[in-house]
């Protein structure tokens, strides 16, 4: 019995899918059920593993679509500098170092192998890119053996990319992947396929999956309908990671269903189980498949994360203290909280506000804090490990406008934190308590405009710290009780049971 858990692409600056993975895949190591993590992207920037790894994911957990066809594992890139000048079958006429890259020069003028290290002063090599008479002809791409090539050809004065080559271990190629713009051919010994979705389908039939296996559907844009065309006796369940629906476009007739979950909630009747992440949206969704399609799915409420324990604190947290911990991504709004705790500092002096998280908005959001001059109590901190970090500040506040459950909501109540964050579903209203454990902030995302707005996350701010509700912390960590470790790996065994056996 394997639960295989279908997703696209990972990477450094992963969103909430993938964290929901990485802490799906510590629970089901707790059920002692066989679980692998599917990524369908191409992936070339680095090698998988080190995102996988970096996740928390085991080697032996990941399946990536592109290396499945090969006995390639997935492993650490070790792959040494030494092993490719000796595969270069020429001889290095002079060697230069640049930051992570080593430039190899051979015979013949234009003619070097430029090697990207895995970090700089080190000899593994993550990839090389090989130029012939001034013209890019190949990149390698490397874990502990070259898993892949690309071969490129001039084409209107650009190196043109026309095919891959995937290996096994002992150099042998296992498949080829024809390019031509954005379609794709995958030639096996036995098989041609004509589309990335043809590639999905023949992964699917592979798999082989018998009536004691699991997939978990987290995302299925264009591939949905090429699991359950294949997904033989396996039970098929859909994990529902944000606001399903649009609230704006919507009539007792008809209900307009978020495009990531159209496929599957329109064949929900294919669908063995639905799984969200909080009570709130199980509820929501079971209400709206009654009243439109007049159906009722099986709906399971599982958290996406879990806290291992109870974080406290040894001593007493920093007074006055503000933190947030997200993507720096324009839907979590950080530039409302950075302004609305500018404003509030007039109210509460000893205020400060430390914000974790890298994105795309860090430099807007760099600018407000520097055009304020309020660098010295708030603090861009980027992206680190918070688990022995959250328990010295007194407040946790979100701008977030729609959150299907909020892995930093749970983990901040882990901690104790008191909490602001906006009255939307779901996450909010799952770890806040209204006047108890902090704020449910009113918002109205049609009329209310960004000053009214962030004036009114301030004044919720200087309510805070001025008007001390009575115990914050204490009631933040009884909630935070029903997602330790064991309710939730308790609610995964319920969930296997249900539907394999029940």
């Amino acid at each position: 019995m394997t639960i295989y858990n279908i997703n696209f692409g990972i990477g450094w600056a992963s969103s909430g899918v993938e964290y929901a993975q990485a802490y799906r895949a510590q629970m089901l190591r707790e059920t002692n059920q066989s679980a692998k993590f599917v990524f369908l992207d191409f992936i070339q920037t680095e090698n998988i593993q080190t995102f996988t790894s970096n996740m928390g994911f085991k080697d032996e957990e990941i399946i990536w679509l592109y290396q499945y066809f090969t006995d390639i594992k997935i492993a650490p890139t070790t792959y040494q500098l030494e092993q490719l000048k000796a595969s270069l079958g020429a001889e290095v006429t002079r060697t230069e170092y640049v930051d992570k890259k080593v430039r190899l020069y051979l015979d013949g003028p234009q003619n070097f192998v430029t090697c990207y290290l895995k970090d700089e002063n080190d000899t593994v090599v993550d990839r090389a890119e090989f130029v012939i008479n001034g013209i890019l002809v190949r990149k390698d791409f490397y874990s502990y053996v070259r898993v892949f090539s690309e071969y490129y050809a001039p084409f209107e004065n650009y190196a043109k990319l026309y095919m891959r080559q995937f290996y096994n271990e002992d150099g042998s190629i296992a498949y080829n992947e024809y390019i031509d713009g954005e379609d794709s051919i995958f030639a096996f010994e036995n098989a041609k396929l004509y589309s990335k979705i043809d590639f999905v389908s023949y992964f699917i039939q592979q798999l082989q999956l018998t009536n004691k296996d699991i997939v978990i559907l987290d995302r299925a844009t264009q591939i949905g309908q090429a699991v359950l065309q294949h997904k033989g006796e396996s039970k098929i369940g859909v994990v529902v990671h944000a606001e399903h629906f649009s609230k704006h476009i919507m009539n007792d007739e008809q209900i307009l269903w978020n495009n990531y979950y159209e496929y599957q909630f329109s064949n929900a009747r294919e669908i063995d189980f639905f799984i969200t992440a909080t009570d709130l949206q199980n509820k929501v969704l079971r209400e709206q498949f009654q009243k439109y399609y007049q159906f009722q799915p099986n709906i399971l409420t599982v958290p996406v994360g879990s806290l291992s324990s109870l974080k406290k604190t040894s001593s007493s947290r920093k007074p006055f203290s503000m933190v947030t911990a997200s993507r720096l991504a324009s839907e979590k709004h950080i530039d409302w909280l950075v302004k609305a705790a500018i404003i509030a500092k007039k109210q509460v002096p000893e205020l400060t506000f430390d914000i974790y998280g890298e994105g795309g908005e860090k430099d807007k959001i760099m600018k407000v804090v520097e055009a304020n001059a309020a660098t010295n109590y708030i603090q861009l901190l980027g992206h680190v490990n918070l688990d022995q970090v959250y328990q010295q500040y007194e407040l946790f506040v979100s701008a977030s406008t729609s959150e299907g459950f909020g892995l930093t909501l749970m983990e901040a109540v882990g901690s104790g934190l008191g909490m602001i964050g906006f009255d939307v579903n779901y996450g909010n209203p799952t770890f806040i308590r209204n006047e108890a454990n902090g704020y449910l902030i009113p918002i109205d995302l049609n009329d209310d405009h960004e000053h009214d707005i962030v004036q009114r996350l301030a004044q919720y701010m200087v309510n805070y710290f001025n008007e001390s509700l009575a115990h914050p912390h204490e009631t933040s960590y009884e909630i935070a009780k029903d997602y330790m470790t064991q309710e939730v790996v308790d609610k995964w065994n319920s969930l296997i049971k249900e539907v394999l056996y029940d």
